[in-house]
């Protein structure tokens, strides 16, 4: 732009330049005024344009929250492991509830297992980067209870391993519970195996989704059979503090992109009370398909 006296400057005509922008070529256009500004006017609008613009105030900042539970069993997988103290169920569970009527699990063999996982579209580009399991377990020191394992992958790299410890807590004779996740979490796990050219271990064994009993058994007593839902008016239970599901995709997301591990922690409390869930809610159906044939006449 030319130097000259301001006042020449804003009587130009009416023009448009083009200016290069983060956002792209942004047209500016300069507008003819009614009249030129008088003398103290056009100083004052000088100075407003030369005063120095304060830059914001830079928030303190501190060290990025990383921490991330439990022990790194192998570059970039951590194990989350707790015990909860109870009593194994002394007999078999009947299976009556699952329309099985003349089978039965042994409790030691039931696997309750959830994933959390990147996305609910499923295919191949979708991975779980947690999964979760409980078992009723006697412990040399603790005694019995139930037993709550967490695998979390803190790095794509760990997937492999993740498979291979999730396969060695499978035996011939496990039993996996979940809740829809012979639709889902079953299938999704399938596929990462095959992917990384892996034994896949669950399609030889036994598969009791909860689901399905639970729907034909409390379908329109409450608003829906969501698991939350079936904590809340079955079990008694009332979370606090809860990250819901469809916002652990972008919990690990942003861990993995240097973010703060927090919602990362929130995910694995909230898949740990997925699978205990699990156990309660299997034992309640089991009660509750007695009590039902006990009241029939």
């Amino acid at each position: 732009m030319a130097r000259g006296h301001p006042a020449s400057l804003l009587q130009q005509p009416k023009q448009s330049t083009r200016e290069a922008s983060v956002f792209g070529w942004v047209e500016n256009i300069r507008h003819k005024p009614q009249r030129a500004p008088d003398g103290d006017a056009l100083r004052r609008l000088l100075a407003t344009r030369n005063r120095a613009i304060p830059a914001p105030r830079a928030e303190a900042a501190g060290p990025v929250d990383r921490d991330l539970p439990g022990t790194e069993i192998a570059p970039g997988l951590h194990l989350i492991e707790t015990f909860l103290p109870q009593p194994i169920p002394a007999q078999p569970l009947s299976l009556a509830f699952g329309k099985r009527p003349d089978e039965s699990v042994q409790p030691c063999d039931l696997l309750f297992f959830d994933t959390e996982t990147t996305g609910l579209a499923g295919g191949t580009g979708t991975r779980a980067f947690m999964i979760g399991a409980a078992d009723w377990h006697r412990d040399a020191t603790r005694g019995e209870g139930l037993r709550v394992r967490q695998l979390l992958m803190a790095t794509l790299g760990a997937e492999r391993v993740m498979l291979e410890t999730f396969a060695g807590w499978l035996a011939p004779t496990t039993v996996l519970s979940s809740y829809n996740g012979r639709c889902y979490d079953a299938p999704l796990l399938k596929t990462r195996y095959r992917l990384a050219r892996q034994r896949e271990p669950i399609s030889a064994l036994d598969h009791i989704d909860l689901l399905h009993p639970t729907r034909r058994r409390y379908r329109g007593s409450w608003e829906n059979c969501r698991l939350a839902t079936i904590e809340r008016q079955l079990l008694r239970i009332q979370r606090e503090d809860d990250l819901p599901g469809s916002e652990a995709p972008a919990a690990w997301l942003n861990y993995l992109r240097g973010g703060s591990a927090r919602n990362l922690r929130r995910v694995g409390e909230h898949n740990h009370q997925d699978v205990v869930t699990l156990a309660q809610l299997f034992l309640r159906l089991v009660e509750a398909e007695a009590e039902g044939r006990t009241s029939t006449p």
